[in-house]
């Protein structure tokens, strides 16, 4: 499994400021032994497949409070256990999207096993590559990814977001609506501006700042709804022999603007693609979209302007909560990230007149100038 952006977490502060640091650590030590015996005393429960306990072992961790093991069976075969213990989480929606997307003929994991009370799940494995593993195998750590290598895994990424946004149908599920993404943006101005960049917006600051918000949601709610995962990036598709990508962490689902997954896709947090190449992907989606009847417009530049508009939405919402997975959570990895997602807001915000107060108060905190992009 892999790592995820989730603007739904809660806070896990819940500790008394009094307690002791030692204190603290036989509290959490106490409670992860409780929570692993409940996972052990479950998996002893299933029958089938014959699961081999001894075997369980950390498969990997979320931004969230979910986590994830692996474990061997007797067929030879791994199995996936989720543990998203209540109230900080809920298996509920992983469950009935994993069913409605293996609907859709999208490659997801099968729950096999469920307990939703204690908060566990036993799943088929999709394996241990993600895509970005693979843009990465046999590559230096400061290399550069190859975009040959990348390209038939993104064509495939792309079959499969233009499948699920061809079967989608409203009221399945919850909108994702002016509100719902009016309070994403906001966690930018908390998060990143005010805990991490120091800053207090003056009253001028501030009205600009809700101005460009005001004219990011007019164009955002304005397209077209489908089906959206809303984590649709290299770390959440997996890498297969047959049925590729496998998709992971999708419980966040929602009906909603239709750019919003390619944008997760090709502006990707984690992965920097050089202008011209985002733009043949783009394209090519674009084509394959029209072909499939989705109500996408018919002229490309207005196309990519809905997408470099939620895009910017998204990369406010990332640049806030990476800030307070640091700050809140003490995920302070996640700040080596914050250059590459600025340099997304920057060359966006500079595109567009409308969104170049931004850019402006971007200028004043943080003393830098625009990089020069491609412009519509």
């Amino acid at each position: 499994m892999s790592s995820t952006l989730s603007t739904e977490m809660t806070d896990s502060n819940t500790a008394s400021s009094t307690a002791s640091s030692t204190e603290l650590n036989n509290s959490v030590a106490a409670t992860d032994t409780q929570r692993m015996q409940a996972i052990h005393d479950w998996l002893g429960q299933i029958s089938s497949p014959a699961l081999q306990l001894a075997s369980l072992r950390p498969a990997s961790a979320d931004a969230s409070f979910r986590r994830y093991f692996r474990i061997d069976a007797d067929d030879g075969k791994s199995y996936i256990v989720m543990d998203a213990p209540q109230p900080a989480e809920d298996v509920r929606p992983f469950i009935r999207i994993a069913e409605l997307f293996a609907q859709i003929n999208l490659t997801v994991p099968q729950v096999l096993a469920q307990d939703a009370e204690q908060g566990l799940l036993l799943l088929t494995d999709l394996g241990t590559t993600t895509y970005f593993d693979a843009f990465k195998q046999n590559l230096g750590p400061d290399s550069a990814p190859d975009p040959q290598r990348a390209h038939p895994l993104y064509m495939d990424a792309i079959a499969a977001l233009v499948q699920l946004q061809s079967q989608s149908q409203p009221d399945v599920l919850p909108e994702y609506d002016r509100a719902f993404l009016l309070r994403e943006l906001m966690i930018f101005p908390e998060w990143y501006l005010t805990k991490h960049r120091g800053a207090t917006l003056t009253e001028e600051q501030s009205s600009s700042l809700q101005k460009v918000f005001d004219a990011l949601l007019a164009n955002i709610v304005a397209q077209p709804q489908v089906y959206v995962h809303r984590d649709y990036h290299s770390r959440n598709l997996m890498l297969l022999e047959q049925g590729n990508p496998g998709i992971l962490d999708f419980q966040g689902a929602l009906y909603g603007p239709l750019t919003y997954d390619l944008v997760s896709l090709l502006r990707d947090a984690y992965v920097l693609w050089d202008e011209d190449q985002v733009l043949d992907w783009a394209i090519r989606y674009w084509e394959q979209a029209r072909r499939a009847g989705l109500p996408i417009s018919p002229e490309f530049d207005s196309f990519y302007r809905d997408f470099e508009f939620m895009g910017l939405q998204r990369h406010l919402k990332i640049l806030g909560i990476f800030a307070r997975l640091a700050h809140r959570d003490g995920k302070a990895a996640y700040l080596n990230d914050i250059p590459l997602v600025m340099s997304y807001v920057r060359k966006t915000a500079q595109r567009y007149n409308i969104l170049i107060p931004l850019l402006r108060l971007l200028d004043v905190l943080e003393d830098t100038a625009p990089v020069v992009g491609f412009t519509f």
